[in-house]
């Protein structure tokens, strides 16, 4: 396990989305990006919460509150014996949630190499 600093990791996780296509980011609506300790329950890495854009409509997505989209630090760094691991893990878990934002599935994310 490698440990980093709240701080830094929020740094990471900022610096993994400013990595995104700016076209991506742009399209990117009503998304709050949380850091957490650890999961509750599951071990997961991150968690996207939310309606994704392609489900979005008039009547499905009023007054709703803002998707989140959840990293979990400890399970993170449970898997990462470098600083860079942690770069890269964050990159990959941010791109993860970011796809399910934008209504890419599971199976189809491990298709492409982001499950």
């Amino acid at each position: 396990m490698f440990v980093v600093h709240r701080e830094h990791f929020e740094q990471l996780v900022a610096d993994a989305l400013d990595s995104l296509p700016p076209d991506l980011g742009k399209a990117m609506e009503n998304v709050a990006i949380l850091v957490e300790d650890h999961s509750p329950g599951h071990r997961l890495f991150g968690l996207y919460e939310g309606i994704p854009l392609t489900k979005r409509g008039p009547e499905s997505y009023a007054w709703v509150t803002p998707d989140r989209i959840t990293l979990y630090q400890e399970e993170i760094c449970s898997v990462c014996s470098t600083e860079a691991d942690v770069v890269e893990q964050v990159r990959k878990t941010v791109i993860h949630e970011v796809a399910h934002h934008f209504g890419i599935s599971d199976p189809r994310l491990k298709e492409l190499g982001w499950g």
